[in-house]
């Protein structure tokens, strides 16, 4: 899951993506409405986590133009204010969830999960597929009913391989749904962590290479 924080205060954005990686997702980071404007113009994205009072151009316009474009990507709307006239307002201009500020992390994280499932076709909560069984919300991957142990990156790859159904993932659609924006697009190292997860899944392998498209379970 691909997921742009939009946030002016930046040691919670900083903080917010830091958490939001380690949940195996990739994140961009802008501070401000005009930066987040230009990476949605760019890259897609499954959520955007979006403060709504932001400096050069206001969280509720951001949203406004999301909606505008007719984009998939679901918004999950911020607030210092927790009255119901603002979060009505909010929904109404077009984000799809409202979290007030204090917020609990583990709620963060589950919002963000429940719209980036909204994205795509609906998918059981537990993914399965030739004897994988692989849990997003626990974070938990299983071969043949043995516990397999992954580090973030690697569980975000087999989670954008399990989500295809078969279907073939290019390695510029693993690079873009698992990395950030920081991530050189010439580097290997979507190769080097297939590899690495082939290692770890077990014999016999189960995720196909398939030559100049990319790779399939």
């Amino acid at each position: 899951m691909r997921v742009l924080v939009v946030e002016d205060e930046q040691l919670l954005a900083d903080a917010v993506a830091t958490g939001l990686r380690r949940e195996a997702m990739a994140v961009d980071v802008v501070y401000d409405g005009a930066a987040a404007l230009e990476r949605i113009g760019v890259n897609d994205y499954d959520v955007v986590v979006l403060d709504r009072d932001l400096p050069l151009v206001h969280g509720d316009d951001v949203c406004r133009k999301i909606v505008e474009l007719g984009m998939p990507t679901r918004v999950l709307m911020l607030t210092a204010s927790g009255d119901v006239s603002d979060r009505v307002e909010g929904l109404e201009i077009g984000a799809d969830d409202y979290l007030p500020k204090p917020f609990a992390f583990s709620e963060l994280i589950a919002r963000v999960r429940a719209l980036g499932r909204r994205t795509s076709m609906p998918l059981p909560p537990v993914l399965e597929r030739a004897g994988i069984k692989l849990d997003p919300n626990r974070r938990e991957v299983f071969r043949d009913g043995q516990e397999v142990q992954l580090a973030p990156k690697e569980f975000a790859v087999l989670e954008v391989l399990m989500r295809s159904e078969g279907a073939v993932v290019s390695a510029e659609q693993l690079l873009e749904k698992a990395w950030d924006e920081n991530t050189d697009p010439f580097t290997n190292v979507v190769r080097v962590t297939v590899m690495t997860l082939r290692r770890k899944l077990g014999e016999p392998p189960v995720i196909v290479t398939v030559p100049g498209s990319g790779y399939r379970i």
